[in-house]
């Protein structure tokens, strides 16, 4: 049977005396949004290099449709990376660059890039080189913005973008997927960004995957209690809980799995758990505090 869809399979990747990935399986299904969560350092970096192929793991496989990623033009049309690794001539102007991108990949619409690039006011006649930190994310994000590939990975897409720059790349994502069906993948640590974009969570920590869930089930079955200390103690009991916040008092306890019905009398408050919080509880408990 065919896989539409990204499969990793026991990716593992040292360097030196650090394990980057450590035994990493899962898949990207076609015609989901994704977000690919995880601290800097965390691996999403290093298994999104070897997705793309810059990098080779030590061990296990990546395939794209059934077919392996490594060393293969035929993935080539199937999927596209942006990434912060500056792969572009920085002589070249920016419309330069669109025609060697419309040689290279079928699937690249010349005549789209130069709208979005009009949407950003892109100059499209400066120099690679000459253009600020952003525009050179604005740049790439264009880029894949234009191409009709079935997979496209998105890392740390709108560093450096402002406020309005950064809507209208998430509005310019959400069109192009409803007109063409495609996996977007979105590597972030900026959660509440996308947290009412994304359809699919994979969370990684220390070169694992933590979690990999739907969205709304993820909320669903996350939530918060608070209250006084030795009452959020007792309530939390036989459940799994995932963090706690202390201020004075009183006591937050971040839960995953089901509600009881709080006790009578009780002075307890319970609220959804968002995502952001989530992350944050699921990893703080391996080193400092997320940024």
């Amino acid at each position: 049977m065919s896989m539409n869809a990204i499969q990793i399979k026991n990716i593992t990747k040292k360097y030196s005396n650090v394990t980057a990935l450590d035994n990493v399986s899962f898949s990207f299904e076609f015609g989901k949004i994704y977000g690919f969560l995880g601290r800097n350092g965390a691996g999403k970096s290093t298994l999104i290099n070897i997705i793309a192929n810059r990098i080779f793991a030590d061990n296990g496989v990546v395939l794209v449709d059934d077919i392996t990623v490594r060393e293969n033009m035929e993935v080539h049309e199937k999927i596209f990376c942006m990434s912060e690794v500056d792969l572009y001539d920085g002589d070249l102007k920016i419309k330069e660059h669109f025609k060697w991108i419309n040689r290279f990949y079928d699937s690249f619409d010349l005549d789209r890039a130069l709208e979005i690039s009009e949407k950003f006011n892109l100059d499209t006649n400066k120099k690679f080189k000459a253009l600020s930190k952003g525009y050179q994310s604005i740049f790439k994000l264009t880029v894949a913005l234009s191409l009709d590939v079935p997979y496209v990975i998105f890392d740390e897409p709108v560093l450096g973008l402002d406020a309005n720059h950064r809507e209208l790349f998430y509005e310019l994502l959400l069109k192009d997927y409803e007109n063409s069906e495609r996996t977007i993948i979105i590597a972030t640590h900026l959660i509440e960004e996308v947290a009412n974009i994304i359809e699919e969570v994979v969370l990684i920590d220390k070169g694992k995957v933590l979690i990999q869930e739907n969205v709304d089930n993820l909320l669903e079955t996350g939530y918060s209690v608070s209250g006084v200390a030795k009452e959020v103690d007792s309530y939390c009991s036989n459940k799994n809980v995932i963090g706690y916040d202390e201020l004075g008092s009183l006591k937050i306890a971040y839960v995953l799995g089901e509600k009881t019905p709080l006790p009578q009398g009780s002075n307890l408050q319970i609220s959804t758990m968002n995502l952001q919080k989530l992350f944050i509880k699921l990893t703080e408990k391996g080193g400092k505090q997320y940024e």
